[in-house]
């Protein structure tokens, strides 16, 4: 090629790369939007997903529909999602426990958690509750860890195996309070029976499987995370008040998009995101169960991603935990 044209040509490939890609957002979307879950239908994170998704639906006027990849930790749908076209067609709920505790759990991962995904929007995020059986004799952390000081084995923590949420926040707690804690793996059924019926004391989780139960007086919430109290449970103390100031595990999700999809599509999607998550019933029902329903920039995001995946890092480090 004579090099004045090279010279010439490059730039205007390169533009109208640009216009194809304004005009791409500019249309955008326009057909059904598939959010992959890494989780399994009927689950309390996938409700929370078809309820995100119907909203955005309003918003952008097409179609957003969930499927459903679980599997493997979360695995099988997020390296599903990280392999996706980056053409805004295909997005993925990410969560605590597949993008902050997964990448330190495992050697080898066929995804790379921080580079294989554009951050689009927070969606929600979930406070922690250390949650007790009625018959605990204790009614706040202090009282719990005078408890556990004197009969260290009259206190038992459920979790839904090792490296779960449960259990490697309960390891955190542990961290934070300078006490060591009984944990009783339930790998494939819910702990939660034995927490009412009092063959567990203690679980590390949270609140919307709880929340009814907590309400009706069958289950205690000792502590709850975040910086002030829930105003779903104004009584409940956090656990700053309580004196453990660095604990603050909170389960979140949020939207991402595969590594590559044009940035005029991520904002669109973010700002559509930011306006399903001002949904009175929507952010109503969140509120009922612990939590808040919350949108947010896409660099807001990344940051946040980062932060927490840092903390989560810290904790299993800590805890020498390795599921490979």
């Amino acid at each position: 090629m004579n090099p004045l044209l090279r010279r010439i040509g490059l730039p205007v490939i390169a533009l109208a790369a640009l216009v194809s890609t304004g005009a791409h957002a500019e249309d955008y979307p326009a057909r059904a939007v598939r959010v992959i879950a890494p989780f399994a239908a009927g689950t309390g994170p996938d409700a929370n997903a078809r309820e995100i998704a119907a909203e955005l639906t309003k918003v952008l006027g097409q179609t957003v529909f969930v499927d459903n990849r679980p599997g493997a930790s979360g695995i099988i749908g997020t390296e599903a999602a990280a392999r996706a076209t980056p053409d805004g067609y295909t997005l993925y709920i990410g969560t605590t426990s597949t993008l902050s505790v997964v990448p330190h759990l495992y050697s080898k991962l066929p995804f790379d958690a921080a580079k294989d995904f554009t951050p689009v929007s927070l969606l929600g995020i979930l406070n922690t509750g250390l949650i007790a059986t009625p018959k605990l004799a204790a009614n706040d952390v202090r009282a719990l860890l005078a408890l556990m000081k004197t009969k260290p084995d009259a206190v038992n923590v459920a979790t839904q195996g090792p490296g779960s949420y449960s259990h490697l926040s309960g390891e955190w707690f542990g961290f934070s309070a300078n006490t060591r804690l009984n944990f009783v793996p339930y790998n494939s059924n819910s702990p939660y029976a034995d927490l009412l019926a009092g063959q567990v004391q203690l679980m590390f989780d949270g609140l919307p499987a709880a929340a009814g139960n907590i309400r009706a007086g069958k289950l205690k919430l000792l502590a709850i995370t975040g910086r002030q109290r829930h105003p779903t449970f104004p009584d409940v103390p956090t656990f700053a008040e309580s004196g453990i100031a660095d604990f603050e595990p909170i389960a979140w999700q949020g939207l991402l998009a595969p590594a590559g999809t044009p940035k005029a599509i991520v904002d669109k999607l973010s700002e559509a995101m930011r306006k399903a998550a001002q949904s009175p019933e929507l952010a109503e029902k969140w509120r009922s169960y612990g939590g808040e329903l919350k949108g947010n920039t896409p660099a807001e995001f990344a940051a946040f991603i980062a932060e927490d995946r840092a903390k989560w890092g810290e904790v299993v480090r800590k805890a020498k935990v390795k599921l490979d």
